[in-house]
């Protein structure tokens, strides 16, 4: 991800001084333009913007907290999208404001082949005035660049929110590909119906955020009966077919307890109800 950082502001006009752990890494990035720095201290003292982009906080804390890299940080303003918890992000942004720098935290929804362009989506949180100052190299990024709060730990907290979405898809999808290989289906095939019905797909997540931000549970298109009684029968598929069964036993069973709890009729998305519960 951070050599595709690294091109992305190649291609918009900007030329990075780049460092990396691993210097074998800076080559391919120097032959394309960026200009390369012997240490991490000579790359911040570089530029007044530091993007950085590793593994997680862990690896972000461990690289800053040198006492050179420490000195070289004041003054400047850091643009932290490595992965974390909004802890590790609130916990940052208090020590980096205690070495006189700014930061934003922020984090990546996009694929590394995808950054640069209008397919990409950089959240953002953290000071507001730093964001504004900051917003056009965001942009070379990223073609949707989202600010969600001056609170610093926001921008992961949402990262987090949509990856319970997308871990749940992906499992989701692998489990219908098992279906698929079960009954001699193409699994490629189950890709290009799931992308052609995205629009609707589109519309019922909004909805659902909707429907949660609001309470408004009642007079649903579908009831968590209705969908509780077709999960029990992927549960049955899967048995008759021999197939791994986690999946639709684990989500049936969440449906099965709201029903329980009385949201039978209430629309789907009130099992966040039972969900709040064993919070």
């Amino acid at each position: 991800m951070g050599a595709a950082l690294t091109r992305a502001f190649i291609t918009k006009g900007y030329r990075p001084t780049v460092w990396n752990r691993d210097s074998t890494k800076v080559k391919a990035l120097t032959d394309v333009g960026a200009s390369a720095a012997p240490t991490l201290t000579a790359a911040i003292e570089s530029s007044e913007v530091i993007v950085l982009c590793v593994s997680d906080y862990k690896a972000t804390r461990a690289i800053l907290e040198t006492e050179d890299v420490v000195k070289a940080l004041h003054g400047r303003k850091l643009i932290q999208l490595s992965t974390g918890t909004p802890k590790e992000a609130r916990d940052l942004d208090l020590w980096v404001q205690q070495q006189g720098a700014t930061c934003l935290n922020g984090d990546i929804m996009a694929w590394p082949r995808q950054m640069g362009t209008d397919a990409a989506t950089i959240s953002v949180s953290g000071d507001a005035d730093v964001y504004h100052q900051q917003k056009n190299i965001l942009q070379a990024l990223a073609g949707n660049v989202v600010y969600v709060s001056n609170e610093p730990g926001a921008s992961a907290a949402l990262f987090h929110a949509v990856l319970a979405y997308l871990a749940g898809s992906w499992i989701g999808f692998c489990h219908g590909a098992l279906v698929c290989e079960k009954e001699g289906l193409r699994v490629d095939e189950l890709g290009v119906l799931l992308e052609q019905i995205s629009p609707v797909l589109s519309v019922e997540l909004r909805h659902m955020g909707e429907v949660i931000q609001h309470g408004r549970f009642d007079n649903p298109e579908s009831t968590i009966k209705t969908t509780g009684d077709d999960l029990q029968l992927l549960v049955q598929q899967a048995n008759e077919a021999g197939i791994n069964s986690e999946l639709p036993k684990f989500a049936a069973d969440l449906f099965k307890r709201a029903m329980k709890a009385g949201y039978d009729q209430e629309e789907h998305a009130a099992v966040i109800k039972v969900l709040r519960k064993t919070a």
